[in-house]
């Protein structure tokens, strides 16, 4: 990773701000993006504590015309763009039959049009410089979560067109990952929208029973310069994508079964 110059989208907290640090100690120059100023400031502080060469932009990813301006920032700054790391996102929780159709419009626009906006801007220097770009999608992108329509179709739409995407540079020697976490401690699921678009406020899991995002970030590290293709993190991640392959009816049951465990879950 030495010199590399790498683009951690939504990178001022969780995996995001995680990967910018396991990336910048590897030697890396970073550039992570988030919509909150004062959160950004805050992680830069961090990284240059670390010793990182990094610059923060404001942006939103849901906006094409901030993607551009990103990776235009970007490159104005270190000349080159090696990985991109498209980590921003959001989730919701909600009946589908509950919820206001905006709220699944709002997570796509993050979640896929986000993914979709920087790298369209990015592609071109990341082919010349025969990078990475890296999705972070989600176990809810192999598996439909009941009560997360919007956040399931999101993390599907990523991954359908990240594979059609690599099948696209297959002669350009671009390398494409598609990262999977399980349930990871973030704030994701305090961000969540419920179905009148608000924030959920407080997560319905056991935030300290899950996998660290530092650990997260380590796996995506190494899969980036082992260059493959997917990533499928936890035994209860693994466990859910190789079972719904091969007994999808049986996954249903228990899918359902396992979500109505959370704290007020909308399922009665």
């Amino acid at each position: 990773m030495n010199n590399k110059v790498v683009l951690i989208t939504g990178g001022s907290s969780g995996i995001g701000k995680a990967c910018a640090l396991a990336f910048g100690k590897e030697g890396a120059k970073v550039v992570i993006s988030g919509r909150n100023k004062e959160r950004l400031d805050e992680t830069i502080k961090t990284l240059e504590s670390a010793s990182i060469e990094c610059i923060g932009v404001v942006s939103d990813v849901s906006s094409e015309d901030d993607c551009q301006k990103l990776i235009n920032e970007t490159v104005e700054k270190f000349g080159v763009l090696d990985i991109l790391i498209n980590n921003a996102g959001i989730s919701m929780r909600s009946l589908f039959d509950e919820c206001d159709a905006s709220v699944i419009t709002k997570v796509m626009d993050i979640n896929f049009y986000g993914t979709v906006y920087a790298t369209k801007y990015a592609l071109p220097y990341i082919k010349q410089s025969k990078g990475s770009i890296v999705g972070v999608s989600s176990i809810a992108g192999y598996r439909g979560l009941p009560g997360r329509t919007g956040y399931s179709a999101s993390k599907f739409a990523m991954q359908g067109f990240l594979e059609a995407l690599r099948t696209e540079l297959l002669k350009d020697d671009v390398h494409v990952l598609v990262a999977c976490p399980g349930f990871t401690e973030s704030n994701i699921r305090n961000t969540a929208l419920i179905a009148d678009g608000n924030a959920q406020g407080e997560s319905p899991r056991d935030e300290g029973k899950m996998m660290k995002a530092e650990e997260v970030a380590q796996h995506i590290l190494k899969a980036v310069k082992r260059k493959k293709r997917s990533l499928v993190l936890t035994t209860q991640g693994k466990m859910t994508v190789l079972l719904n392959k091969f007994f999808p009816a049986f996954m249903d049951k228990m899918v359902y079964n396992h979500m109505a465990k959370e704290k007020d879950s909308p399922f009665k």
